[in-house]
């Protein structure tokens, strides 16, 4: 298998993407291609990156092409095991993907602007409304996973698992411009950015030598 990501300082759908094909225990190699450098135009018009219109993260297995960050979570959960992805409790597994959906389909104003910089904790700022009301929401749905079916794991639903996938690069997120949160996220955000995995990418990042302007001020 062959994972095409961007920078793993600035690519949060990367960062989801590439997290999958760890938790999956699967032989992959890692291409790295830096976002909007001189190159970009031309080699989004490669074969490689057809299938997908030039967006990152792209999977290829073989003949097979998957791009889309969850349905290379999906794509990967088949080709292993569902359970080392999604709970086995079939009402957990159920608040799992839809929590995951939700995470693919909305939170506009957070990913727009506060966007991911895994390099860099800016000084605190009051967050635009409506960054605050999907801090807001991610609180709750954080909440009532762990409540329901977080146990005595870590993570949302326990074990590391797809859902914390989706919502790792809002942790990043938060972290970087010291969003406010709910008491009970530190501990949950903690171990997220304490997973191997994430410590793996993290250190990658910030030995990455490209910088992206647009994406280093305080508030995108």
């Amino acid at each position: 298998m062959k994972l095409i990501i961007g920078n793993k300082a600035y690519s949060s759908w990367s960062l989801r993407g590439w997290l999958a094909a760890r938790q999956s225990g699967l032989v992959f190699e890692e291409v790295v291609v830096p976002l909007y450098d001189a190159e970009w135009d031309r080699r989004r018009e490669g074969d490689e990156f057809a299938p997908s219109s030039g967006k990152v993260p792209i999977l290829w297995d073989g003949d097979a092409v998957v791009w889309d960050s969850l349905a290379i979570i999906e794509y990967l959960a088949e080709q292993t095991s569902r359970d080392l992805f999604w709970p086995a409790d079939p009402a957990a597994r159920a608040m799992a993907r839809s929590m995951s959906a939700e995470m693919h389909s909305s939170f506009t104003a957070l990913r727009k602007k506060h966007s991911m910089n895994i390099r860099q904790v800016f000084p605190p700022q009051r967050p635009d409304d409506d960054v605050l009301a999907d801090l807001a929401r991610i609180m709750e749905l954080w909440a009532q996973a762990r409540a329901r079916f977080g146990g005595d794991g870590q993570f949302l639903f326990g074990a590391f698992g797809a859902a914390d996938i989706m919502y790792a690069p809002v942790v990043t997120r938060i972290v970087t411009y010291s969003l406010p949160i709910a008491r009970f996220a530190a501990s949950y955000m903690d171990a997220v950015i304490n997973h191997p995995f994430m410590q793996d990418w993290i250190a990658a990042a910030q030995e990455e030598e490209w910088v992206i302007e647009k994406f280093e001020q305080p508030v995108g």
